[in-house]
């Protein structure tokens, strides 16, 4: 029927997207807020977009071609939504579409200006915005005027940018629709953007006024800088005065024109700050409507407001749950663990399920409640010393919340207890029997784990993993581990703090923790050079795994010549390091042992670039150059004053690095190992719900907590919608980026180095692994993608153990994310590479091919050609 072709604004609301788009329904929504005005229009429905697309039956052909494209040929993709605009725009408006959208304009006044704006059914998500990938034509006049730019519009729906972002974001051209809103132009004294919560800090309570004079047209397109207001608790806190010499306004006859603005006015605000805090007021209504912060368009007409849009904030990080509305601080677990990108809902139950510290989460990440021991100031000293220790970022933004005195204020310490029952633990030996001990417990402990989770099934395995789980908390909380792993980081700081201070050393633990023992991850990587030996020998075999596309090739290895050494080295390989994968702590990822051929470019590597017998010639190497550093420094320190006693002192802490310093990589082996037997079990439940119909594929069990899949296992029933619902939100999670701190208010805040010690244009970093070196930086996102050389540096996101066995091949190590003990900055020193962490935004800011320059010892980066 034609009368669902156009509805007025008023008859429709966000409920009503599929029918308006987007735009249409948040601007039906907000002509009904009260004291919201918006100004009157009307929308010409995706029915009618239906009608004109059925009447160009070569776009189908059009897009169709547009499926096969390539999505990185930007000449055929522009080429080719060219012609898709060009069909549209050449379709005739049938006669009774076109009356109706004259009528509806009569309404408003036949020559009333109007602007004229699309509205597409996929943007003003809360998950995607696709702000301005579609036209708007302002001051549009007359009916036949009017009625060739909503054809325009309806074009819009394939200009490049739409297109190119539609493929970017997973979404079919088909899936989408457009509408056209048409609405009485306003022609206003200033113009802006309102943004509920701060788009660059994302606090929630701080809101931001972007302000300019005349339409906004001239703040988007970047003719002039806008003023800028900052408002909390209902006054303004911050403004920037910009100098505005241009204005966009509209013309008597239709369209519009920039004009100068008069030199006296170019540096008056567009708006006082009562009328910014009165827009604030409105914006806050705004959202408090819609649930979540929106980003709003404004016009000033006679010092009155009218909302012209208002759109959710995609790029706000989530603020975790909390049972009550007080201040609080949240600290990354992914900056802890190496691994920032989202985890699947399976993956964030199964890591708190076993976790040692209680854990939150938001936007696919995980977060420790640090607001307790952030209180009193035995707690607050204790947290900065640890924190700052492995990651001076860290410990930087905790300490710039905490400047703001009235954000956490600190509590007196409790009243002291007595000493703890039993008195401080008695201190450690230096006795390599002890990592032996607790690593033989643990295969014990996991050996058991297979054993008995092998009989279980259904309702049964899941009561079997809770008590599996207090096993695996068992394990990680065996205080006896936990002084192993602190006595290698603090004899690490001992001599790093020590040897600074008698000999100017700079850390010098570096060099002395080279090839240490009992380390599984250095271990894994010179194992792989051990695989490379078997598989060189072997043209056939090197020939073959070069063309490896899938997981299947061990089964095919056999048929070449060589092939069953290789495939028994590989297995073998697989047999004790196969539970690991890049992201290891989301369960939900696949381990090398599901997918094999992860490993096959770095085996290549190997064979490519190195001889024969390389892995037990490096591990020797190390330990001699450690052992030649050691006789160094003890020798210098003799020559001291007090030097016999400063000697021996170092000798006893040599020996204690040396012992301990391995096992720090261990409990995460552990970890792992133990999810690879969970995960197994669980993914024997989903096959059977797959073989039951419950489920479509047995993958979607990571969409659901452990809970959920106990629930489902249990009454063989799962909400499909739900399940979509986490795949679609997972998704967006990719584009959110974790901070290392995170407050209750929404604000993040990844710290900074105060330094001003290195040279100009050098990207500063945390040193974590001594020494200097330079060459060509290969920047890889991706284990799998790795193509190394001898002598490249490798520059990542952020390294955990599955990276090691690449560390063999490369020169140095560059990380976005890292600290002094955490794995990549472990292996690096076992493996004596230079190596600099926690260098932000590392991977945009050099280019693959690039020749650098790292120092280790320095914490810095320099960028040479």
């Amino acid at each position: 029927m034609i009368e669902q072709h156009v509805l007025d604004l008023q008859e429709v609301d966000e409920t009503q997207l599929a029918l308006v788009g987007g735009k249409g329904a948040h601007l039906g929504a907000l002509s009904r807020i009260e004291g919201i005005r918006v100004p009157g229009g009307f929308c010409v429905t995706t029915h009618a977009f239906r009608q004109i697309m059925a009447q160009a039956p070569s776009v189908e052909e059009l897009l169709d071609q547009l499926s096969r494209l390539n999505p990185g040929d930007r000449e055929a993709l522009r080429t080719l939504s060219a012609r898709i605009r060009r069909t549209i725009e050449g379709v005739t408006i049938p006669g009774d579409l076109a009356a109706a959208i004259t009528r509806a304009l009569s309404r408003l006044g036949e020559q009333t200006p109007c602007a004229v704006r699309s509205s597409a059914t996929a943007e003003d998500l809360p998950t995607a915005s696709f702000a301005g990938q579609q036209d708007t034509y302002l001051n549009i006049v007359g009916p036949t005027a009017i009625l060739w730019h909503v054809s325009r519009c309806w074009a819009s729906q394939f200009t490049e940018r739409a297109v190119t972002y539609r493929q970017h974001n997973g979404i079919d051209h088909r899936t989408v629709d457009m509408a056209v809103v048409v609405q009485r132009m306003v022609f206003p004294h200033a113009s802006g953007i309102l943004f509920t919560a701060d788009p660059v800090t994302g606090n929630r309570k701080v809101a931001t006024v972007d302000a300019g004079f005349g339409l906004g047209e001239a703040l988007v397109s970047g003719l002039v800088n806008p003023d800028v207001f900052k408002v909390r608790h209902g006054g303004v806190v911050a403004k920037t005065i910009a100098t505005k010499q241009r204005a966009v306004h509209a013309l008597p006859s239709g369209g519009t024109r920039e004009v100068e603005i008069d030199v006296q006015r170019q540096e008056q605000p567009a708006l006082t700050d009562a009328q910014v805090v009165r827009l604030v007021r409105l914006g806050r209504r705004i959202e408090e409507h819609f649930g979540c912060p929106q980003d709003i368009e404004w016009c000033l007409v006679d010092d009155d407001f009218q909302i012209v849009q208002s759109r959710p904030v995609t790029t706000l990080f989530p603020i975790p749950e909390a049972a009550d509305q007080g201040h609080r601080v949240y600290v990354s677990v992914g900056h802890q663990q190496m691994m920032t990108d989202p985890m699947k809902p399976l993956g964030l139950s199964m890591w708190k399920l076993t976790a040692m510290a209680p854990m939150t989460e938001a936007g696919g990440r995980l977060f420790v409640d640090a607001t307790r021991a952030l209180s009193t100031p035995t707690g607050r000293a204790g947290l900065l010393d640890l924190v700052g220790r492995g990651d001076p970022l860290t410990r930087d933004a905790l300490e710039t919340v905490l400047d703001r005195d009235d954000f956490l204020p600190l509590l007196p310490d409790p009243a002291p207890g007595g000493p703890p029952a039993g008195g401080a633990p008695a201190p450690i030996d230096t006795d390599p029997a002890i990592v032996h001990g607790l690593i033989e417990r643990s295969q014990a402990s996991i050996a058991a784990l297979r054993r008995d989770i092998a009989t279980q099934t259904g309702p049964a395995l899941f009561d079997f993993l809770m008590e599996a789980f207090q096993e695996h908390k068992r394990v990680l909380t065996d205080p006896l581990s936990h002084q192993a792993i602190m006595a290698g980081m603090e004899a690490t700081w001992w001599l790093n703090d020590k040897l600074q201070e008698w000999l100017g050393e700079k850390n010098a633990a570096d060099t002395l923790t080279l090839s240490a023992p009992d380390n599984v991850t250095s271990e894994m990587g010179l194992a792989l050079l051990d695989v490379a030996d078997e598989i060189r020998p072997h043209p056939e075999v090197v020939a073959f795994l070069r063309s490896v596309e899938d997981d299947g090739f061990l089964d095919e290895l056999p048929k070449h010549a060589g092939g069953t050494t290789a495939r028994d080295a590989i297995e073998g390989y697989l047999d004790r390091y196969g539970v690991r994968c890049a992201a290891e702590i989301d369960i939900t990822r696949p381990r090398w042992r599901e997918r094999p051929s992860t490993l096959v470019p770095a085996i290549l590597d190997n064979v490519r670039n190195f001889e024969p017998g390389a892995a037990q010639r490096r591990f020797e190497q190390g330990r001699q150059e450690a052992w030649k550093k050691a006789q160094d420094v003890l020798t210098r320190l003799r020559a001291l004053p007090d030097g016999e006693s400063k000697a021996d002192e170092t000798q006893r802490m040599i020996e204690r690095v040396r012992t301990f310093i391995g096992y720090r990589e261990y409990p995460k082996y552990d970890i792992v190992s133990r999810y690879f037997v969970y995960k197994q079990a669980l993914l024997g439940e989903a096959e059977r719900l797959v073989q039951a119909q419950v489920l479509p594929e047995k993958e979607d069990i990571f969409y659901l907590t452990f809970q959920e899949l106990h629930d489902a296992v249990r009454s063989h029933r799962v909400d499909d919608r739900l399940v979509r619902q986490r795949k679609e939100a997972f998704q967006t999670y990719h584009a959110l980026t974790p901070s290392r701190v995170l407050t209750s208010e929404g604000e993040t805040v990844n710290g900074a180095y105060r330094r001003d010690d290195v040279p100009d244009g050098a990207l500063v970093g945390l040193p974590v692994s001594g020494g200097t070196v330079e060459g060509r930086a290969r920047v890889i996102l991706d284990m799998g993608q790795a193509d190394l050389d001898p002598g490249d540096i490798l520059v990542t996101a952020f390294t955990d153990p599955s990276w090691s066995p690449l560390f063999v091949g490369i020169a140095g190590l560059v990380t976005e994310v890292g600290g002094l003990m955490t794995h990549g900055a472990v292996i690096a020193r076992e493996y004596g590479l230079p190596a600099v962490v926690g260098v932000d935004r590392a991977t945009r800011l050099i280019r693959d091919g690039q020749r650098i320059r790292v120092h280790g010892s320095d914490g810095y980066v320099e960028i040479l050609s």
